[in-house]
């Protein structure tokens, strides 16, 4: 389950690619996740955070 948020839990979300012609194709919306060091049960731990969860302080980083 990679590229999802460890504290949040937003992944990426589908949506149409739309063309010049209004033509659709399904595409992805990625969320910004960063891969850094956080505190879990008072361990480091390696975990895929969001960067609106690390800017509002919801984590701690080690």
């Amino acid at each position: 389950m990679a590229r999802v948020c460890f504290v949040t839990g937003k992944k990426a979300k589908t949506g149409n690619a739309r063309s010049h012609s209004n033509r659709s194709t399904k595409r992805s919306f990625g969320v910004n996740v960063q891969k850094v060091r956080i505190l879990v049960d008072g361990k480091p731990k390696r975990v895929y955070v969001s960067t609106k969860a690390l800017k509002s302080g919801l984590v701690t980083r080690v």
